[in-house]
């Protein structure tokens, strides 16, 4: 029988230097638990929402695709988390999380406002967050009982029925602080309850690794007294764990399992999306790309194979190999339908080379390519080194190069 309890806070790996459980680790822990359903919450990402979804659902435990994000206002910010209940709120969730990465400030925690968020919270669940650093639960854990309700009737505003006020209880003097007040607003505003734990670690023996990795993260020393901690209890909790830990509010562990039937979509493969490759020439892929890979050629000759001594035969003699290679190259990319790919690779690659980040100079199968080199993606010569252009790319093997 299935546990009567879903985790609805786990952070993975994903969530760098915040958490030490990988994905393979989560599915053994929710399935040997027999929970049936798990939702990642990792922070201002869904790197592993593919991987967890794929292996979740072959462990017959219903994946929950969501994010931990920043919130703010004027008066501050915190976390909150969002479930997706389904593909519209799966998609608001991936262009959030891509507004709040792309437009901040690089120096700041990323976060957005909550008027930005109310243009993407259809689909979504909200979580209102914990004690510690929840955009309600720390000002109600710390006394600040007036921002705690003005924010939660801000978020009923823009969610309605799809808000849900946190419970979490790590043992933290905050948390017991400001449960009594966020039962009584649940009560006040008709708002229903949900125990989650905010899990970043296996079991309470990892907690000390767990505390190195998040002062690695944070630049901090573990003797620093006010740094970044979390306590022994943010570990995987079982069910029977969670049920006795709230088994005075039995409606906020029954609410998991109701959340868990709100949610249906999970992330899913499908076919690379490439971006078409717009030229200023008003040529299409292939003309485009063939064009780049002469002239580069000729560039990549003058520069690494031609001398001054060489007469006009002697460079015709040396560049002929060459330019057959190419030739045959560029019909097996267009044949294949990859010349908008490489011109992508291109763009970045020289880009990165232009303002100086290093990317060394090719590696695999890739550095057989004579077009690669023509369009600086890498820096080998593949003729001069005898390297084979079919262990990159082959029409019997299609894949993305």
């Amino acid at each position: 029988m299935s546990a009567p309890f879903v985790h609805l806070r786990l952070h993975s790996a994903f969530s760098l230097t915040e958490s030490t459980l990988r994905i393979g680790t989560l599915t053994e822990l929710v399935s040997g638990d027999y929970q049936p359903a798990a939702a990642i919450t990792d922070t201002n990402n869904m790197f592993g929402a593919l991987e967890f979804a794929q292996s979740m659902a072959a462990a017959g435990v219903q994946p929950i695709m969501g994010a931990q994000i920043e919130l703010k206002d004027q008066a501050g910010h915190g976390d909150v988390v969002l479930l997706a209940k389904n593909q519209t709120g799966y998609v608001n969730l991936s262009q959030l999380l891509s507004k709040i990465l792309l437009s901040g400030d690089a120096a700041q925690t990323p976060a957005c406002f909550v008027e930005d968020f109310a243009h993407y919270s259809d689909g979504l669940i909200l979580l209102t967050g914990g004690a510690l650093t929840g955009f309600v639960g720390r000002p109600a854990g710390d006394g600040r009982v007036n921002l705690a309700q003005k924010r939660l009737e801000n978020l009923a505003d823009i969610v309605g029925g799809r808000l849900y006020i946190e419970l979490q209880r790590h043992g933290l003097p905050a948390e017991l602080a400001g449960e009594p007040y966020l039962l009584e607003c649940a009560d006040r505003m008709s708002l229903p309850l949900v125990a989650t734990n905010d899990c970043r670690f296996e079991d309470p023996s990892m907690s000390q690794p767990h505390d190195i990795l998040v002062c690695i993260g944070t630049s901090c020393k573990i003797s620093e007294p006010d740094r970044p901690r979390y306590s022994s209890e943010h570990y995987f909790k079982t069910s029977s764990q969670m049920i006795e830990l709230f088994q005075d509010i039995p409606e906020a562990i029954e609410n998991t399992l109701v959340i868990a039937k709100r949610c249906s979509v999970m992330a899913e493969t499908r076919a690379p999306i490439l971006p078409a490759y717009i030229t200023s020439a008003g040529r299409d892929e292939g003309a485009e790309l063939r064009a780049q890979a002469q002239s580069g050629l000729r560039a990549r000759l003058e520069r690494h194979l031609f001398s001054d001594e060489l007469d006009e035969l002697a460079r015709q003699s040396l560049s002929k190999p060459y330019n057959e290679r190419l030739t045959f190259e560029l019909d097996v990319i267009e044949q294949m339908g990859f010349p908008g790919y490489f011109l992508i690779v291109a763009d970045i690659i020289q880009w990165a080379k232009l303002n100086k980040i290093p990317v060394g100079p090719g590696r695999g199968s890739g550095a057989g390519s004579v077009v690669a080199w023509a369009l600086s993606i890498t820096d080998l010569d593949p003729l001069k080194w005898g390297l084979l252009f079919e262990r990159f790319l082959n029409p019997e093997r299609v894949s993305m190069p």
